[in-house]
């Protein structure tokens, strides 16, 4: 972890931008840490090793690689699913894929420590996704 203590701050944000995560389609990073909380930035379905591919079809299939993608930023923060304290879902679809999401979606976390949560539903997202989630980490 950074310290910058010279500067009057016990600890400036850190701004992550992963190899191993898929390519930012705008200018961001795809994690930014402020003390104990890593702020993920929302996830598509895109191929980390090669974003020309299109996104899967189906809700199951874009879930999937939306949660595999955002396990590889958080592990590239040093962190896991354990670590969520919050999710935001955006749904293209919100009646059609809400419940098959959401079964993905929940596999990934224990039944005892599931994170705070916000579902939506939005008009489009990028890429043509019909699925896009982003998360709050904490990591004492």
């Amino acid at each position: 972890m950074k310290h910058n203590e010279d500067r009057g701050h016990a600890m400036d944000p850190i701004y992550h931008l992963l190899p191993d995560a898929p390519k930012p389609v705008t200018p961001y990073s795809h994690a930014v840490q402020a003390g104990p909380f890593l702020f993920v930035t929302g996830q598509l379905a895109t191929d980390p090793d090669d974003d020309a591919l299109p996104l899967p079809d189906g809700i199951e299939a874009q879930t999937r690689k939306v949660m595999d993608n955002l396990a590889r930023v958080l592990k590239g923060c040093g962190m896991s699913f354990a670590n969520v304290v919050f999710a935001r879902i955006f749904l293209t679809d919100f009646k059609r894929d809400y419940a098959a999401m959401n079964a993905i979606f929940s596999s990934h976390f224990d039944d005892a420590h599931r994170p705070g949560r916000t579902t939506i539903g939005v008009c489009d997202l990028a890429r043509g996704g019909i699925v896009e989630i982003d998360m709050v980490a904490y990591k004492p």
